[in-house]
This record gives structure tokens, C-alpha cells and sequence, in this order.
């Protein structure tokens, strides 16, 4: 590919990224958003379109990245509670607050994330994992039980774009209670951690270490 065509394709993905970030923003029901609508959109034509995401599910997915960049930053270098070096279960708060934050700025398009596709599932989705994955390391981090499989998934599934869209647009519950809600529902189930456990893995932390298994509970 010569520099010329390079430039084009970065040009054309970021004129297709744009169209169908307005067209999940505007649509009445995200589902009925077609890659024809978004080639249409773009400029550009099916072939490209399709050159630069395979299927409608790729496309959503880099959406979806684009929306989880900023709060992955937060995670690896940004200040506390979210960023390293603070209390963690203060960090779980914050992580999942980010989360749903990024539901409620984008409700359309968290709703099309979670639509399957070709027999995938929500849990499948990379963006899912990785928060699934990242969860379980900052309640382990709090002295949480490291072994439970289900409680990322029960803390996950309290910012659902289903139920999300549901309190939002059917119920009308205001984004600020939501937000206190999700926390209430943190400090009910990641209780303190021992403190002596509390104190190992802030010693960790602050020497750039991951906490040892001995320091998880």
C-alpha cells in the first residue's frame, strides 16, 4: 500500500467512525442502523466501508474502544481513586462509575454493543472482558474473594445498556441518583478490607508491585 493509499484509509475509517457515531446518536431503535446507512453517511462507498470493518459488529466494536480509551487511560497512568495508587475499593467505585457515565453519554450505542451477533454474546465482547478482568484485580485488591467468579459479573450487570436505557428513558430515574445508586451498591458489597490486608497491598502498590497471593483473601 503506497503512502497515498494509507492516507486515504485512514481518512475513510475516520469519515465511517464519525458516521456512525451520529447515526447510533440519533436512532430511534440502534438495531435498525444499517452498514448501507453508514456507507451512505460516510461518503464513502460498501467496499471500503467493508475493507475497513469486516461487519457491523467490528464497527460497533471500534466505537465502542474509542468511548473506553480515555477511561483505560484513567486506569494505567491518571490520578486516584481511579488510577493507581489509591484505596481500591474507592477504585472500584470510580471504575464503575466511569462505566456507566459512558452508558448514559452513549445509550444507543451501548445497546447495539450488547445486541448478539452471529451467536457471540455480551460476555464475549473484548470491552466486556477486559472490565470483567480488571474488576476481579481491584476486588482482589481489596480483599475481596478471589475465587468468586460471580460478583464482576453481578457489579457489571447493574450498568447494563438494557437496564440503563430502562431506568433513563421508561422510568425516568435521574443520571445523579443512578450514579449514587451504583455506588451505594458498591460500598454494600465489597466490604472493607482487613486491615491488615489493606495495608500489604497499599505497600505493594506504592512500590510499582502487584500484591501477592498471601495478600489476597
Amino acid at each position: 500500500m503506497t503512502r497515498a493509499q494509507r492516507s486515504d484509509a485512514i481518512r475513510n475509517r475516520a469519515a465511517v467512525l464519525a458516521a456512525a457515531a451520529k447515526l447510533f446518536a440519533s436512532a430511534v431503535q440502534p438495531s435498525r442502523v444499517t452498514m448501507d446507512q453508514v456507507a451512505a453517511e460516510a461518503g464513502v462507498g460498501k467496499g471500503t466501508l467493508f475493507r475497513a470493518f469486516g461487519s457491523r459488529a467490528e464497527l460497533v466494536q471500534a466505537l465502542c474502544a474509542r468511548q473506553t480509551e480515555t477511561i483505560r487511560q484513567a486506569v494505567e497512568s491518571g490520578p486516584a481513586p481511579l488510577g493507581p495508587g489509591g484505596d481500591p475499593r474507592a477504585r472500584i467505585a470510580a471504575f464503575l462509575d466511569a462505566l456507566l457515565v459512558m452508558h448514559l453519554n452513549n445509550p444507543h450505542l451501548m445497546l447495539a454493543a450488547e445486541d448478539p451477533f452471529r451467536g457471540t454474546t455480551l460476555y464475549q465482547n473484548p470491552d466486556y472482558q477486559w472490565a470483567y478482568q480488571l474488576l476481579g484485580q481491584f476486588l482482589s485488591d481489596a480483599g475481596a474473594d478471589a475465587h468468586n467468579t460471580l460478583l464482576p459479573h453481578v457489579l457489571l450487570g447493574a450498568i447494563r445498556a438494557g437496564l440503563v436505557n430502562e431506568l433513563t428513558a421508561g422510568e425516568h430515574v435521574p443520571r445523579e441518583k443512578l450514579r449514587a445508586d451504583l455506588a451505594g451498591i458498591v460500598a454494600t458489597l465489597v466490604p472493607p478490607a482487613p486491615e491488615g490486608i489493606a495495608r500489604r497491598v497499599q505497600a505493594s502498590i506504592a512500590a510499582g508491585r502487584p500484591p501477592a497471593k498471601s495478600q489476597q483473601v
